[in-house]
């Protein structure tokens, strides 16, 4: 696995597990352990998201010069997830836990798809079209939360 798709399917892992650690808190209705543990996911997901958006994603499509190809698709699934973020607040603030916990089981497959794509795609895509992708990971590395 080359440097990019290592790095980002390492994170992938990383955010998917602190998502599936806050499913306990929220099954047993603990809300507060909840909040905690989503908003520790959110973070990582929204960190994850600007290091693709504005590092990745502009290096691809300079390099190659593809803008309406597989980054535009997953910029549009990054706002679907971050439609399901908005959508879990509500639920938090109202405490609705088959509202949130239908919206976890619906924002794990959407998270699922992405990643897939990225990492049997994009990711190697940009390992190889990337002139230098130790720069742009360096770059992406640096992004602040």
């Amino acid at each position: 696995m080359s440097d990019i798709q290592h790095y980002m399917t390492t994170h992938h892992r990383d955010c998917d597990e602190i998502l599936a650690d806050a499913e306990s808190p929220l099954a047993e209705g603990d809300w507060a352990g909840y909040q905690q543990k989503w908003r520790a996911f959110v973070s990582e997901l929204l960190h994850h998201l600007t290091m693709e958006e504005e590092v990745l994603f502009p290096a691809f499509e300079q390099a190659t010069g593809i803008t309406q190809g597989p980054t535009m698709v997953m910029r549009s699934e990054h706002e679907q997830m971050r439609a399901f973020v908005a959508q879990m607040e509500q639920a938090i603030a109202s405490q609705d836990q088959e509202r949130a916990m239908g919206l976890v089981e619906s924002l794990v497959l959407l998270i699922q798809q992405h990643n897939m794509k990225e990492e049997q795609m994009l990711y190697p895509m940009c390992d190889m079209r990337l002139p230098d992708n130790a720069s742009t990971l360096a770059q992406m590395q640096s992004v602040t939360r």
